[in-house]
């Protein structure tokens, strides 16, 4: 206890700088601003920014990436209980009895009750976070190379079972970013692999073209081809504060939503969107009236909103512990760690202190500053979705390609962000979901490494992936999943709960 008090200490140390606080609070804004405007999302915005960070101190850069993530859970529950028009995906499930409240004259009670149970899920979850990390961080220090190599083979395999679409094209989308990472020179002997002579991949592709492409490019395009999204009328606000009877309703909820979200968010290839769609699913599975669902249950916001706050915040336990991504926005804080010199893995937290417990006492600071940026400025935000996306996606576009180049000063990484931009809209078009493809790409070349590394020590004999009692567990695990996915009865429950 002692020395968890003396990590939130320094946590707070750091996280209360003038420097880091501002930079949280931009972040705080920015993702507000993701969630609330339709046709952008945190990935893509993530990927737009990773260049700026580039000339930030490490821990601030972290701090400002994470509060865009955790912060869009926030934005996007505004529109989506005013308009019944998402800002952000995982506010999807929120537009169905937030948008019912609101219709009901109970909108700014929907908002309250959204931003509070936001709040507390989100300091549950730093509290877990901060409970977890150091003890999970030094049971892996016992892992080798076997450990590391099978526990990310369970990730990926995870990662393929939750992402969205059939299971073969998940697979698929895996195999091509395994492909993709080892475009490059072999990291023992130095050949070139998959270069075709061309010199700009000499080094491998760069991170933050293929995923500036595969997200930030390709949703612009998508919405440009698919159409302005266009909103509702906006309910009036009315009063901020929900009745006893709603009060009632909502705390259970909001409890419920918050220990779903955390669970979830710990899992391979879970977040914030899967979490709020489990946690009103178990809502309506518990009430004594379902019936309610649809028609402006509080429940059916509390829940949600407190499941992806949490689910968002909890994603980081096993990159900051294990060093393995959760989903395509921890994917995307591992390549800004690439960038900045840390090498992600269990030993960040004795390595790096200051930067791991400064971004998660950042969190709850993070928290306590959405809830004071979003309901008095509920109108602002509002107003912003009036604003045409033609209007927009010059400008953003512009940014994404004068950041692709400021990386390095190569036109050549400009043309790979189109191509991958191209790539990306492609995969939209064909129902293939491209966060596993850039799990499987940050994962490959650490995947490999560890492969070769314990090959080398076991002298070249496979039988030390069964040899090994941690290695044969994390291989047991992978093996239940794959014939567990197998199952017809699990593909039909599988494709029914993504079609839902």
């Amino acid at each position: 206890m002692n020395l968890l008090l003396d990590h939130l200490a320094l946590g707070f140390g750091e996280a209360l700088t003038p420097l880091n606080l501002a930079f949280c609070l931009a972040g705080c804004l920015i993702g507000t601003l993701v969630g609330v405007l339709p046709g952008l999302g945190p990935v893509a915005t993530i990927a737009m920014l990773l260049p700026a960070t580039y000339a930030l101190p490490p821990v601030t850069a972290l701090i400002m990436l994470a509060g865009i993530y955790y912060g869009a859970q926030y934005g996007g529950s505004t529109t989506a209980i005013l308009l019944r028009l998402p800002g952000e995906s995982s506010s999807v499930i929120t537009c169905i009895d937030g948008n019912a409240m609101a219709r009901n004259g109970r909108a700014g009670a929907a908002l309250t009750v959204a931003a509070l149970g936001s709040f507390f899920a989100g300091t549950v979850a730093t509290l877990l976070l901060a409970a977890l990390s150091a003890p999970l961080a030094a049971a892996a220090q016992a892992f080798g190379p076997a450990e590391l190599f099978m526990l990310m083979v369970l990730g990926l395999i995870a990662a393929v079972v939750l992402a969205q679409g059939p299971f073969v094209r998940s697979l698929a989308m895996i195999l091509a970013g395994l492909l993709l990472g080892t475009v490059g020179g072999d990291i023992n002997s130095g050949v070139q692999r998959f270069t075709f002579g061309l010199p700009v991949l000499s080094d491998g592709l760069g991170f933050v073209p293929v995923a500036m492409g595969l997200f930030g490019v390709a949703e612009i395009v998508a919405n440009i081809a698919g159409g302005e999204a266009a909103g509702g009328r906006v309910e009036r606000i009315g009063s901020l504060w929900p009745t006893r009877a709603e009060a009632r309703e909502a705390v259970p909820a909001v409890l419920r939503g918050a220990v779903v979200g955390a669970l979830l968010g710990i899992l391979p290839g879970g977040g914030a969107t899967l979490a709020s769609f489990v946690a009103y699913t178990v809502e309506k599975r518990i009430a004594r009236e379902p019936g309610r669902f649809g028609r402006g249950a509080v429940a059916g916001v509390a829940a949600p909103e407190s499941a992806n706050n949490a689910g968002a915040q909890t994603s980081f336990v096993p990159l900051l512990t294990l060093g393995l991504p959760a989903n395509a926005v921890m994917a995307m804080m591992v390549g800004a760690m690439m960038m900045h010199g840390i090498a992600p893995g269990p030993g960040v937290i004795d390595s790096q202190p200051a930067l791991v417990w400064g971004m998660v006492a950042s969190m709850w600071i993070g928290n306590l500053m959405l809830v004071v940026i979003n309901l008095p400025l509920i109108g602002w935000w509002v107003k912003l979705v009036s604003v045409p996306y033609r209007l927009l996606y010059p400008a953003v576009l512009v940014f994404c390609l004068v950041g692709v180049y400021s990386v390095n000063n190569s036109a050549a990484e400009v043309l790979l962000t189109a191509l991958f931009g191209v790539l990306g809209w492609a995969l939209r078009r064909w129902r293939c979901d491209a966060a596993p493809l850039l799990l499987a790409f940050v994962l490959g070349p650490m995947l490999e490494e560890n492969l070769r590394r314990a090959l080398l020590l076991a002298r070249g004999n496979p039988a030390v992936f069964v040899e090994r009692p941690i290695a044969a567990g994390l291989l047991a695990l992978v093996v239940v999943l794959v014939l567990a996915v197998a199952l017809p009865r699990v593909r039909r429950l599988r494709g029914v709960a993504f079609a839902e």
